[in-house]
């Protein structure tokens, strides 16, 4: 039996947190039987009722827009470039966090990990553990991954590399229509040196309080553990999107060299996308 759009998405999403049809009709308040009816076709649903299969499947913003055009409603949520005028204080926002995390790195990134803007603490670090070369890539993911990037210069890349794959995987079956977040993870196991093992979605993650990553810089090893700021109930698409990565010294090593760094200026203002 074919199945309308709306149902070959739901049954995805059904598939991907392994829920029932019945589970997910009992959390969402509607009777199994519409759900059928609805993932067949024999049946429309309202907005509310996919706003409740949304609220329960978890869906973000963009993958709730698809839910909507799948079942013929025009989407529910904006999306619109970060420097759009009316997201002009969300903007000042994330530069006040950015700038306010010097002199330490930070990242502004997406849902792919590309990099939508850094600080100069970020460059300047960058710089040190390059050895005065800019990073190949404009994705973190890249970075990390690809040997001739940031990846020569971490000493635990392993269980950092570990840990980005974890994500990412979660990231897919979180929204099991990304294409893009698919073919970045085909790219990234390509690399060299890259286990077979982890394909898998159940990649072993070390347990550990917290992941700190390691560089070798020409003033010693520097480690880093990372907060991951976003904004709170967002109702448009880029700003659901938007994650701001701050790192912080896990030493009091790494601590001065980010001070020293900053008092020699080193670096300046940068921001890609």
């Amino acid at each position: 039996m074919s199945h309308p759009p709306i149902g070959k998405l739901l049954r995805e999403w059904r598939a991907s947190l392994r829920f029932s049809q019945f589970e997910l009709a009992l959390q969402a308040d509607i009777s199994a039987r519409h759900l059928s009816c609805i993932e067949t076709g024999k049946a429309q649903a309202s907005r509310g009722v996919l706003v409740r299969l949304a609220d329960v499947l978890g869906m973000p913003l963009r993958e709730r827009n698809a839910l909507m055009v799948a079942a013929g409603y025009a989407p529910q949520y904006p999306e619109t470039p970060l420097d759009t005028p009316s997201l002009q204080m969300m903007q000042r926002a994330i530069d006040l966090i950015v700038a306010q995390q010097e002199p330490y790195p930070a990242f502004v990134v997406n849902r792919h990990w590309d990099v939508l803007r850094i600080n100069d603490a970020a460059v300047r670090i960058n710089q040190l553990v390059m050895g005065g070369r800019p990073p190949r890539h404009d994705n973190i993911l890249r970075q990390v991954f690809d040997p001739e990037d940031i990846r020569s210069a971490i000493v635990n890349w392993e269980e950092v590399a570990v840990k980005f794959l974890h994500h990412l995987h979660q990231e897919i079956a979180a929204s099991p229509r990304d294409e893009k977040a698919q073919a970045l993870l085909d790219e990234v196991l390509r690399y060299p040196e890259v286990p077979h093992a982890w394909r898998h979605r159940d990649v072993t993650v070390a347990p550990s309080s917290i992941l700190t990553m390691t560089f070798r810089s020409p003033r010693g090893e520097l480690s880093f553990f990372e907060t991951i700021t976003t904004f709170a109930t967002p109702r448009n698409v880029t700003l659901d999107e938007v994650r701001i990565e701050c790192a912080f010294p896990a030493d009091d090593p790494t601590a001065a060299v980010c001070m020293e760094l900053a008092k020699q200026g080193v670096g300046r203002q940068a921001a890609v996308g």
